[in-house]
């Protein structure tokens, strides 16, 4: 059985209303909505809905991805003093933020509140970079980034993935492909945008200007998206039988491992630059904007290739690759070296951004329950995230003469390749061990 199979279209059905009767005998007249028809794949309101989720993705995990510049500026103690570890809790909150309020507006979704959830996570990602350019110690800029913006962002996220499915079909990974590759922009225009203003202006206003930028940018989405086809009933929160869906639960566990080395990579590859001395500051900026630029043909190549040859035979490689990137940072000790690593990592680590929406829908045999079944799993697979970050702070350590870099590149390394024989192993047991088998 293929999963890539699995992908068919949801939401056509719309709910009918009749009127109440009047009490005399009258030819009952629908108030029912046309029907919205079948799924165009295609055609300018179609793509429209790609270029909003692509101005979404922007500023939701495109303002993740630039994190990295964030957690070397704060290392430099300009703004204030904490460990490795505690500066990264302020990118994985906001991760986790993201992926788990992504979850609880899902219903919010269902129920038809689409521009709502547009409106309020605009309006949290804008005020939460105006209140971080006023933070001057830890914890404001853990309350401002980590959770305002990260709630904000995960309001925006949810509208993103869900009404990708009731546009398109056949080319669902090929759409989703193209809207993920806004995370990888924002992630290379952030970051440059950052640093440039940074001595320009100062920490202040070059965090206000990002955040008038993502305001001017969300508009679009606010005027061009529209809900195609509101749900026949409202999902719930939790799917208790995804608990024993073994396929989905066993790639759940893979996503999680793939995002702690994910995670290790995008906070501490620009920092290890910098400390080591492989790179001056101006430069270890840019590796992020490196690594985002090429992680565009990775969140839209594989998925172009998955509707061809099935998710998983993509993921798979995708993943093990992500690991190997990693563990070559320990060898690692030139500028070319560095900026050759921050491409593979860039290109493969699109894959665990831009192909889990895919997967999750290939997983879930009742359509009815992909929008549960999506919020549950990111909800899930955001562990990873708060466990990426501190944790590779931890494994970093707190010496700054003495950091143990080769430790936490081992650590984010290994953490990818298991994910990846996770996949293999939910491959096999799905299609056997067949090789040439979409899957």
């Amino acid at each position: 059985m293929s999963v890539n199979d699995e992908e068919k279209s949801i939401g056509e059905e719309s709910e009918t209303r009749h009127p109440q009767s009047s009490g005399e005998a009258e030819p009952e007249v629908s108030n029912a909505p046309p029907s919205p028809g079948p799924i165009p794949n295609g055609g300018l309101q179609a793509w429209l809905q790609v270029l909003g989720a692509w101005i979404l993705f922007f500023n939701t995990w495109g303002v993740l991805n630039e994190f990295g510049v964030f957690q070397t500026y704060y290392e430099s103690g300009e703004l204030f003093r904490s460990t490795s570890s505690n500066i990264s809790w302020i990118g994985s909150i906001q991760a986790f933020m993201l992926l788990t309020v992504g979850a609880v507006a899902g219903p919010f979704y269902d129920r038809g509140h689409f521009r709502w959830l547009l409106v309020i996570g605009t309006f949290l990602v804008v005020f939460g970079h105006m209140m971080l350019s006023l933070c001057t110690e830890y914890w404001q800029c853990l309350l401002a980034q980590g959770f305002v913006i990260g709630i904000g962002a995960g309001c925006l996220f949810v509208p993103a993935v869900a009404i990708m499915p009731t546009y398109f079909s056949t080319k669902i990974g090929l759409a989703l492909g193209i809207a993920a590759s806004g995370s990888s922009t924002g992630g290379i225009i952030y970051p440059i945008m950052f640093n440039r203003l940074l001595s320009q202006v100062g920490f202040g206003w070059a965090v206000r200007i990002l955040g008038f930028t993502a305001l001017v940018l969300q508009l679009i989405p606010i005027f061009v998206m529209k809900m195609r086809v509101k749900p026949g009933k409202v999902r719930s929160l939790i799917d208790w039988t995804a608990f024993t869906d073994a396929p989905y639960m066993m790639f759940v566990f893979g996503t999680i491992l793939g995002f702690i080395g994910l995670y290790v990579g995008l906070f501490y590859l620009s920092y290890f630059a910098e400390s080591t001395g492989i790179t001056d500051t101006s430069l270890a900026f840019y590796l992020v904007a490196i690594l985002n630029a090429a992680s565009v043909l990775g969140r839209t190549l594989p998925n172009w290739v998955s509707d061809k040859t099935g998710p998983l035979n993509v993921v798979i490689p995708g993943a093990i690759c992500v690991g190997i990137s990693l563990l070559g940072l320990t060898g690692v000790h030139n500028a070319a070296g560095i900026i050759v690593i921050a491409v593979l990592f860039g290109f493969f680590s699109g894959i665990f951004v831009a192909l889990p929406p895919v997967l999750f829908v290939a997983l879930t045999k009742d359509k009815s329950k992909i929008g549960t079944r999506i919020g549950m799993g990111f909800a899930m697979c955001s562990a990873g995230a708060l466990i990426g970050g501190p944790g590779g702070g931890g494994v970093l350590g707190t010496n700054a003469a003495n950091l143990n870099w080769t430790g936490l590149w081992i650590f984010g390394g290994v953490c990818c390749i298991a994910g990846g024989v996770v996949y293999l192993i939910l491959r096999t047991m799905l299609v056997g061990p067949r090789l040439k088998v979409k899957a």
